[in-house]
Order: C-alpha cells, then structure tokens, then sequence
C-alpha cells in the first residue's frame, strides 16, 4: 500500500532511509543537526514540491519521481548511483548534483552545477538550462534536446552522444569523445571536438578559434562557419560548408567544400596531409 509524507521537515541523518513506495509532498529537507543522506536507498518514491538544503539527499535510489522542487547549493551530490527516474520542472544549484547514475529524464529543468552527469549511463535532458563544468565527463547513451547549455570542457570522453535543436556556449567540447551526432544547434566555443572519432554535425553554426583538429571520422553536413581560423588541422574530414571559412590548415584527408576560405595553409605539417579545400 502506498503512503504518503506531507509537509514536514527532516534534517537528520538518513531521515527517511530506504523509504518505499511513499509521496513525499510538501516537505522541507534542511535544519540544525545538518544531516547527510535522507533518502539513500529509497525504492518506488515521488518527490513533489520540496525544498533541499542538505547533502547526498539521493543515492542509491531506484524507480524516483522529483517534481517540481528546488536543491539549492547546499544540496552537493545531489543524485549519486540512482537508476530510473524523473526529474521534471525542478532546479538543481548543487556541485555534482548527478553522477553515477543510468537511465534518468530531466525535463524542464534548471541546473547550475559544476562536474554534472559525470559517468552516467542513459541520460536524456530536454526543454532545460544548464550551467556546468565537464558536462557529462566519460558518460554513455545521452540525449539533449532543446537545451541551453554553458559552460567549459563540455562533452569529454563521452560514447553515443547526440544533440538537437541546442544551443552549446563552451570550449575544448567534444574532445576524445565517440560517435557523438550534433544537430539543427549552434556550438560557440574555441577548439571545437578534438581528437573525437565519430562526430558528426549536421545543420549547425559553429562558431570560434581552431575547431576540428585531430579528428577521426568527421562529417559536416550543411553547416557554416563563422570566425572559425586554423580549421581541421590534422583531422579525416568530410565537410560541406555553407558559407565562408576564416582558415584551413593541414587537413589529414578527405575533402572540405565551401563557398569560400580565407587561407588554406598547407605545409609545415608533422604527418602526411593528403586532405583537399574545394571552393563551389
């Protein structure tokens, strides 16, 4: 039989540990005896309209709903080694707010939190901002849809990654990443996606310093270019792009197409470079 908790306020440690089949609504989860852990080891549990201010509220939990309801940035680590949940219309300020985990839908979110996602397993984020630093380090199986996202060093030694209709401010993104598919999105940031293999980005503007070098297994498809210098240095490239390109250098191989490119450099180069810039 199902149970609920309704408009209390817990700040001990483990308050609520291994809680079952239970809707917590209401409740306030911060005080003075400051405790740790007050949900770990929850099963079958949906959090609605709460308010957190203590640490490592969530781990260990399998089968969650949390709606509408706000950890601030006391709420460090947040959600650590949960499987199978639902995050929806809620904010989440704490620093590695979630790590660890496999098959979790954030949807509608706010999110500031530094070191987010990092090796998790079967994330999808849509309709949601986020603010963080190495997004979703060496994880698996993510989807982003219709995100907002800043931040630095985004996307590293990620596997199976795609991304649509987004828009990506960040740096040194995508790198030694695998099989990453971006599309219909903008990505700003300086040394887009080096020493990827596999990326892929179809329909997006990409904008800043140096992108694309070291690349294995590149394709653009329909993108444009824009303040983009000393591109696809190095890299085995397929790229069709709309538009003028500042500068290429060195590419590896495969062939590049655009309207127009500022300078191709060649020469100089530290490998063989076989790669070909075609104009239209």
């Amino acid at each position: 039989m199902r149970q609920e908790i309704l408009g209390r306020q817990f700040d001990e440690e483990r308050a609520l540990y291994h809680l079952q089949n239970t809707d917590v609504v209401d409740c306030r989860f911060a005080g003075p005896a400051d405790g740790e852990s007050v949900l770990k080891e929850a099963r079958n549990i949906r959090v609605e309209n709460c308010d957190f201010s203590l640490r490592y509220p969530l781990w260990h939990v399998e089968g969650f709903r949390l709606h509408d309801s706000r950890m601030d940035e006391l709420t460090r680590a947040a959600i650590w080694y949960s499987r199978d949940g639902l995050i929806t219309d809620s904010d989440l300020m704490g620093i590695k707010a979630v790590r660890e985990c496999e098959n979790i839908k954030l949807s509608n979110c706010s999110i500031d939190s530094e070191e987010f996602g990092w090796k998790s397993r079967g994330i999808t984020l849509t309709d949601s901002k986020i603010n963080a630093q190495y997004l979703f380090f060496d994880s698996r199986d993510v989807v982003l849809d219709r995100v907002q996202m800043q931040g630095k060093y985004s996307f590293q030694y990620m596997e199976n990654l795609t991304i649509r209709n987004s828009v990506l401010d960040t740096k040194d993104a995508f790198w030694h990443s695998r099989n990453v598919t971006v599309e219909n999105s903008v990505v700003k940031g300086e040394y887009l996606g080096w020493f990827s293999d596999g990326l892929t980005l179809v329909n997006c503007k990409i904008q800043g310093t140096q992108p694309l070098c070291y690349c294995k297994n590149l394709r653009l498809v329909d993108c444009t270019m824009v303040d983009t210098d000393l591109a696809f240095e190095y890299s085995d490239v397929e790229a069709a792009i709309q538009g003028h390109i500042d500068s290429v250098k060195n590419p590896r191989s495969g062939e590049i197409v655009a309207d127009s490119v500022g300078e191709v450099i060649l020469g100089d180069a530290v490998m063989e470079c076989t790669g070909k810039v075609t104009i239209r």
